[in-house]
């Protein structure tokens, strides 16, 4: 008797089970908000789409176009894992809604995230924009309780329409989207690691407002028009230390190896080390120009390692991230754990004490067929700084080239 009713009770959990089926999604363009600080709203925009059995979204900032196609549903759930990075949306699926977190597990992080199906704008404008913030802006972030740090705004405005980024000594803010409202600035970007939001307004001639990082973080800044300003040189920021020469390391790659630059490998050949995450967004922009660089530029004398400082908790969990960043943009060069549980800059700093610090991910050291660094390079400009983005390109080459005729 009681196997007859154990075996009944199978059949109808397995029924129920497969009762609870999953809901068609609304393909097309969405409109999503991620909660920030002081009662704010992060908005971007992103189309969902079929993918083979499943479904994916294209997420949209001004000229960047994000493919994130691992989702999962399960029901009413839905769970949208972003590229190459840890943080995922992970919400219920409700009529024309979708409501829940953006979570970042290894940072202990969660945003409040809605998305409503439609066509709407990334900002709302009901009044017309009352300044032009087209051109060169010089910046600085922070305040007397923090570092202040410079950097230069670079915009283009069409009616109230405003694409650019703000570009750092460490690098970019990436492709940034917003509106000129009235005598208000506001700007955004998700990229499925980093959320920002800018927002300001604009009186005497200046840029008074806030820059929000997700819901932990948010600083003060400024901008003056300055058609003239340059930020410090990206190449004197971090070198090496007197008595140095050379770099040295030993650390191991997804397969347990360790490699050092002392390898057969790298004998007699430019080396290009980078130090990078797979969390960080600008180390991305970068690992792709390198994957496309030797793709496109085959040669026997030319070698990239790079160097990652992950923040995942467990050394199983960063080599995790490594080999899904591997897999993602198809790096063919070697990537080795340096460090993991925290992504700490004076941590990182003390596996390379050669160096006077470690002041940006990414940082990349050019080697000559010496094993003799020949420069050092703070940060990255990528595509969303448009002409700087070029100039790096052009520079790379033109190095690489001098080193290896050597």
């Amino acid at each position: 008797m009681r196997l007859i009713i154990g075996s009944i009770l199978t059949i109808l959990l397995f029924v129920s089970c497969n009762d609870k089926t999953t809901p068609e999604l609304r393909t097309g363009p969405w409109h999503a908000t991620l909660e920030v600080q002081d009662g704010r709203e992060l908005p971007f925009s992103f189309e969902l789409f079929k993918a083979g059995k499943g479904y994916g979204i294209k997420v949209y900032n001004a000229g960047e176009e994000i493919v994130a196609d691992e989702i999962e549903t399960i029901g009413d759930s839905i769970t949208i894992k972003m590229p190459a990075f840890d943080g995922y949306i992970a919400g219920k699926y409700e009529g024309e809604q979708i409501r829940g977190n953006f979570i970042k597990d290894e940072l202990d992080r969660s945003q409040a995230f809605i998305a409503k199906y439609g066509d709407q704008p990334r900002f709302r404008v009901n009044e017309a924009p009352a300044f032009d913030v087209n051109g060169t802006w010089e910046a600085s972030f922070g305040n007397d309780s923090t570092d202040i740090y410079p950097a230069k705004g670079i915009f283009s405005q069409e009616g109230s329409k405003v694409t650019g980024t703000f570009r750092t000594t460490t690098g970019d803010y990436r492709y940034l989207e917003g509106v000129v409202r009235g005598d208000s600035l506001l700007l955004s970007t998700f990229d499925g690691a980093h959320a920002f939001l800018f927002a300001a307004q604009f009186r005497d001639s200046v840029l008074e407002g806030k820059f929000y990082s997700g819901n932990h973080f948010q600083e003060p800044f400024t901008a003056r028009r300055n058609a003239q300003f340059e930020l410090e040189d990206e190449e004197s920021i971090t070198y090496l230390k007197d008595g140095y020469d050379k770099v040295s390391f030993a650390f191991p790659d997804s397969s347990g190896d360790t490699i050092s630059l002392e390898d057969t490998r790298f004998k007699d050949k430019v080396v290009i080390v980078q130090l990078m995450g797979s969390w960080c967004p600008n180390c991305l922009d970068e690992t792709k120009f390198l994957v496309d660089y030797l793709a496109n530029n085959p040669t026997e004398d030319l070698e990239v390692v790079a160097l990652a400082f992950e923040y995942a908790k467990t050394e199983e969990r960063a080599f995790n991230s490594i080999e899904r960043l591997e897999e993602r943009v198809g790096i063919t060069y070697p990537v080795l754990l340096a460090q993991y549980g925290t992504s700490s800059k004076s941590k990182a700093q003390e596996k390379l004490p050669m160096l006077n610090h470690v002041w940006s991910y990414p940082t990349t050291i050019f080697i000559d067929k010496k094993g003799e660094v020949r420069k050092i390079h703070t940060g990255f400009n990528g595509p969303a700084t448009g002409e700087k983005y070029t100039e790096f390109k052009t520079e790379f080459d033109s190095l690489v080239r001098e080193l290896q005729a050597e």
